[in-house]
């Protein structure tokens, strides 16, 4: 007959996990004898060996009770059934292995190849870091409500990138962001550019953005973005609506007024 330290060491176990199993009633526990020790003879160390096994193997302590009781047809069946669902897990932990891997690619996590690739070449013409947080967690938002349209405007989007005017709008924006944030000096410089690039948009047929402009939650929460970005995304969008403008992620020209 073994003490319990002699039982969890036959065993493979820690006295602790003996102890809990006895708990939750996995193990019986048995009577004391007259010295006042827990005696546990051969059946107890086959029924804690298998325990340690179904839980080594992943079998919730739940289930293992279950298991123990069951006959050969009913064992078989649930085992089945756990192994199905340690592929599953085991299938979501080599994703999210995958998804970690990829940490290292930075803007590649959560955004298409082609989006990603889009900041990079922001930062090859001089954006800043903090700039770029900005582009990306709003392009997380627009990727996440047209996942299949942003691969089709990338490569306009890239195309802008030849034009001096745009590359000169990215890097004043990132002067003044990563400058004084009370400093609303530049600003007006900004809204004359973003006014230029309107204007050369309009003229070029590239303003209207067909069904995906009637969708306002996402131009909502772009606006929002900037906010939270900087809050002196709100002046420049009352300079733009004074050089008779609306918006930068949507631009369209202010109504002009009636009669």
């Amino acid at each position: 007959m073994l003490t319990i330290g002699q039982l969890a060491s036959y065993a493979g176990v820690t006295v602790r996990a003996v102890r809990h199993y006895h708990q939750v009633g996995l193990l019986p526990e048995p009577e004391r004898d007259a010295s006042g020790y827990r005696r546990y003879g051969a059946t107890a160390v086959v029924s804690l060996i298998r325990i340690r096994t179904l839980a080594n193997a992943g079998v919730p302590l739940s289930r293992i009770g279950v298991l123990l009781d069951a006959d050969e047809s009913t064992f078989t069946d649930a085992v089945r059934r756990i192994d199905s669902r340690l592929r599953d897990e085991i299938e979501r932990l080599e994703t999210s292995r995958r998804q970690i891997a990829q940490l290292a690619a930075g803007d590649r996590l959560v955004l298409p190849p082609e989006v990603a690739h889009y900041l990079d070449r922001l930062r090859e013409i001089g954006v800043s870091e903090r700039m770029l947080k900005g582009e990306r967690d709003g392009w997380i938002l627009i990727a996440a409500r047209w996942p299949d349209r942003v691969r089709e405007w990338m490569p306009g989007k890239l195309a802008e990138l030849d034009d001096p005017q745009v590359v000169r709008l990215y890097r004043l924006l990132s002067e003044i962001f990563d400058g004084d944030p009370a400093d609303c000096s530049r600003l007006p410089e900004v809204a004359d550019l973003m006014v230029a690039l309107a204007e050369q948009a309009e003229a070029a047929g590239q303003l209207d953005l067909g069904e995906v402009g009637d969708d306002d939650l996402p131009f909502d929460l772009l606006d929002s973005l900037t906010d939270e970005y900087d809050p002196r995304s709100e002046r420049l969008r009352d300079l733009m609506r004074e050089r008779g403008w609306n918006g930068w992620n949507r631009m369209e020209r202010v109504p002009a007024p009636a009669g």
